[in-house]
């Protein structure tokens, strides 16, 4: 990808070494600017006199410049100076993993072609490239009434290693359930003839991962071994369809297809004596190779039907279908030498091989349909329905061979799951006055599900069902007392009868209050409120749960921001949960208490440089102090400057400070200084 990104800097020169001179006509086109696309269809008739008129007068012996009217564009440069990082280096690179060298922080240019030969704009945008975790490359052509063509290009860093999230005392150094890869995805779409009332078009998706991580190889649950693991997977999807663009409604009709491929590996050679200190009946379990890899591949086909329409100026209806079928296919090979142990017959063996296959099918359908109706002018009435449907059937074959031991052996499955989900809502919206809007509303959602049940936490049968059931009420108000003041307050509280799991919103009440006041012409303040309270006090759950955060934020601007600006917000938010769980080997009761209280302080002071050219200096950052399970302390100060030299160039630094520290894993501290400085060209 930065080949294509290099090419495409690279082809610029050339563009406008080929580019003709405009005609007055043409020169008068690039000036004016862009026209949506009904502007442009009213006035077919002043844009052909204007192209096709006979000039009044010769032409002038010198041509207008090229360059001016057709491109314009950006290009920012600049070099990363990285510190350190001083403290733990994944960590680092967990939280921030920004690296050092040469930095593209922004290239954008548009073209115009005055000719409208292959496109009549094409825009393009890149940034982050090098060093950064994420990175973008962005391109947009299009051709009036011809098509319209977007390429999107992502590339994300993924860097897991927190030490303390496993195990951190695990013997070999290895950081359990670690991960270093990176994703990429790349969209490309395009429509044919937009702007009309027919417009097929065709979407390419691709998204796709690889890199390196740390994995664990269980035995027989008596120990765990950290091995290096090689992740890979892949993603297609096709699809295409037409949309119906008219005046009182809109259809989409779509066909589309995905293809999934993940084949992981895992290799280990040596000696792994696991997350085991003590040894069984006198000896040390080990692990000392492994050689494992499972394949699964994927692919689906699903059909898509959307409808709008505006039949009379008080009604609008919209309705969505989707089905697909996705099917999966698995294959599992394993083999593993080393000193193990099967407890079930007190015999220690010393190689394992594992093989396994499977597939499933999952048809998948959903729904959605509703309505807004306006009967009198100050009410608005709005109601959907939701609906969420899907069967998995599968099969699997898993056959273990301990070398030396009379267990294993082969192992059939069909596990079984079925889904249903459904939701239905309405709300009532009311103008009371020109300044007050009240909202209410009734949510209930039901649903159940079917599957496979653990035979050790239910022995009376082969298959688990769950019910959900759930009752929430809305309310809210819109308060617009004048330009400078306003109110918004949102409620919803639901009762349950049954939910799927242990943490799920069961009894709950949750509030979010937001004010935004004008004291000056130059001077704003919002501030915002939001609760959630949530229980479930059946017995062995015992589950409670209490989070709440309050902001308040200043913006001010002088003089319409003339000399400097300055905005801030402070951030209080504070988390209390408790819930019962069972503890090994004697499964006796216990109480998880967990606590946060926080505060975050972010703000920015803009203050624009005297002089001719003017500039830009910065300083603010943000802070993060909590205290309670996890005591965490995350500073982030910041200095930036922008000088320009002219109306072309400028030069822009920028020093930040990242300071990392948890008072309980003190191990994984971390504290680095990064400047960045380059140069920006504009044109």
């Amino acid at each position: 990808m930065r080949i294509l990104l290099a090419l495409i800097l690279t082809m610029v020169p050339a563009l406008a070494q080929q580019a003709d001179p405009p005609s007055k006509a043409d020169d008068q086109t690039a000036q004016t600017p862009a026209k949506t696309e009904g502007q442009a269809a009213q006035q077919p008739a002043k844009a052909a006199d204007q192209t096709t008129a006979p000039a009044a007068s010769p032409a002038p012996s010198n041509p207008a410049p090229t360059g001016e009217d057709w491109f314009t564009g950006s290009l920012d440069l600049g070099y990363r100076f990285v510190t350190g990082p001083y403290g733990n280096y994944p960590e680092y690179r967990s939280v921030v993993n920004l690296g050092q060298g040469l930095v593209l922080n922004g290239a954008d240019f548009t073209i115009i072609d005055p000719k409208k030969r292959l496109f009549d704009r094409l825009d393009a945008n890149a940034f982050g490239w090098g060093g950064e975790p994420y990175e973008l490359v962005h391109v947009n052509a299009q051709k009036q009434n011809v098509y319209n063509l977007t390429f999107d290009y992502r590339d994300i860093a993924f860097f897991d290693a927190v030490p303390s999230y496993a195990n951190p005392l695990a013997p070999g150094g290895f950081n359990e359930q670690s991960f270093d890869t990176r994703r990429t995805t790349l969209t490309t779409a395009i429509d044919f003839r937009p702007g009309k009332r027919i417009v097929p078009y065709f979407v390419f998706d691709r998204n796709s991962g690889y890199g390196h991580g740390v994995d664990e190889w269980v035995q027989d649950s008596n120990d765990e071994f950290a091995v290096p693991v090689l992740l890979r997977d892949s993603t297609e999807n096709y699809r295409g369809g037409v949309r119906f663009e008219f005046n009182h409604f809109h259809i989409t009709l779509e066909q589309g297809g995905t293809t999934y491929k993940d084949d992981d590996q895992s290799t280990f050679s040596g000696n792994n004596p696991g997350d085991r200190t003590s040894t069984v009946f006198g000896q040390t379990l080990s692990l000392t190779n492994l050689q494992q890899a499972y394949d699964i591949t994927g692919n689906s086909i699903y059909s898509k039907a959307l409808l709008t329409a505006h039949p009379f100026s008080w009604l609008d209806i919209y309705g969505q279908f989707l089905f697909s079928e996705p099917k999966t296919t698995v294959n599992f090979n394993e083999a593993a030498a080393g000193n193990f142990v099967a407890m079930s017959e007190l015999l220690f063996y010393s190689s394992q091989q594992t093989i396994g296959t499977g597939a499933a099918n999952q048809p998948h359908t959903t729904g959605t349909a509703g309505f807004e109706i306006r009967p009198f002018k100050r009410l608005r009435i709005i109601q959907n329905w939701l609906t969420d449907r899907y069967h998995d059937a599968a099969y699997g074959m898993l056959t273990i061979t301990p070398a030396g031991a009379t267990g294993g052996g082969v192992t059939n499955f069909n596990p079984l799951e079925v889904v249903n989900y459904n939701q239905e809502q309405v709300d009532v919206l009311y103008d009371l006055t020109s300044k007050l809007t009240l909202r209410g509303g009734y949510r209930y959602i039901w649903g159940d599900a079917t599957t496979d049940a653990t035979p050790f936490l239910n022995p009376a049968g082969t298959l688990e069902q769950g019910q959900l059931k759930r009752n929430v009420g809305l309310a809210g108000l819109n308060f617009r007392l004048s330009d400078k003041l306003s109110f918004n307050l949102d409620y919803e509280g639901g009762s349950s009868d049954d939910v799927y799991f242990r943490d799920s919103l069961n009894d709950y009440q949750k509030g979010r209050a937001r004010a935004k006041y004008r004291l000056l012409q130059s001077l704003t303040f919002q501030a915002t409120v939001s609760v959630l309270r949530n229980t479930n006090p059946a017995p062995n759950i015992n589950y409670s749960l209490l989070s709440r955060d309050n902001s308040l934020a200043a913006f001010w601007t002088p003089k319409n921001n003339k000399r400097f600006s300055l905005t801030g917000q402070w951030d209080r938010s504070t988390f209390h949960s408790t819930i019962d769980y069972l503890t090994l080997p004697f499964y006796t009761t216990a109480i998880s208490d967990y606590r946060d209280n926080g505060h975050t302080v972010t703000g920015l002071l803009d203050v624009n440089l005297p002089g001719p050219l003017g500039g830009k200096l910065s300083m603010g950052g943000s802070m993060f102090l909590s205290n309670g399970s996890n005591t965490t302390r995350y500073y982030q100060p910041l200095v930036r400057l922008a000088l320009p030299f002219n109306k072309h160039f400028s030069w822009n630094s920028q020093w930040t400070y990242y300071g990392y520290a948890e008072n309980f894993y003190l191990f994984e501290s971390f504290r680095t200084n990064i400047i960045m400085t380059g140069l920006k060209f504009t044109r």
